[in-house]
């Protein structure tokens, strides 16, 4: 069904007219129309102009109808190209699969203790001789090394650490 080109349409163009402006507009064609005029077949549409490639394409399997298409063309709120290949969309099914990213909490003492070790570093991890030292502080707080390695990375260039601890245990 991939290579068949009869499930494939090509509906309203999307190309950006005024791109070169710094803006957006496109040009209200509809639905892709083949220019015969062209020799050779090309791409080209004979409403807007445009290549085929421009316009939002659609497929379509034998058991879709019309009825269907219009829904699952407009339930994405236009957010641009999309296949459509029979399925139902729903936003609840798309949302199922993605993962939300775990955030690392601290308390305030492994904050405290963070800052410390990461002054006396000098905000650094680069170090080859100092990998014990590392990994024996990372296991005593209760953290990995790479969590470690991003919260200094987040956190050394906030105001100057003058041993109060207090700015970044409260974050």
């Amino acid at each position: 069904m991939e290579g068949d080109s009869s499930n494939e349409i090509y509906r309203e163009c999307l190309r950006n007219h005024a791109a070169s402006l710094g803006s957006y507009a496109t040009d209200g064609c509809g639905e892709f129309t083949l220019d015969d005029t062209i020799p050779g077949g090309g791409l080209s549409c004979a409403a807007c102009g445009c290549h085929r490639n421009f316009h939002r394409k659609v497929i379509r399997s034998q058991a879709h109808d019309a009825a269907a298409d219009a829904v699952i063309d407009y339930a994405s709120g236009g957010s641009g190209r999309q296949q459509v290949t029979g399925m139902v969309y729903s936003p609840e099914s798309s949302e199922r699969g993605s993962k939300k990213r775990f955030r690392t909490k601290f308390t305030a003492e492994q904050k405290e203790k963070m800052l410390g070790f990461a002054e006396k570093l000098g905000w650094k991890l680069q170090r080859k001789d100092e990998e014990d030292e590392i990994e024996r502080f990372c296991r005593g707080v209760g953290i990995s090394r790479k969590v470690f390695k991003v919260w200094m990375h987040n956190h050394k260039n906030s105001p100057p650490h003058s041993g109060n601890a207090s700015s970044l245990t409260d974050q």
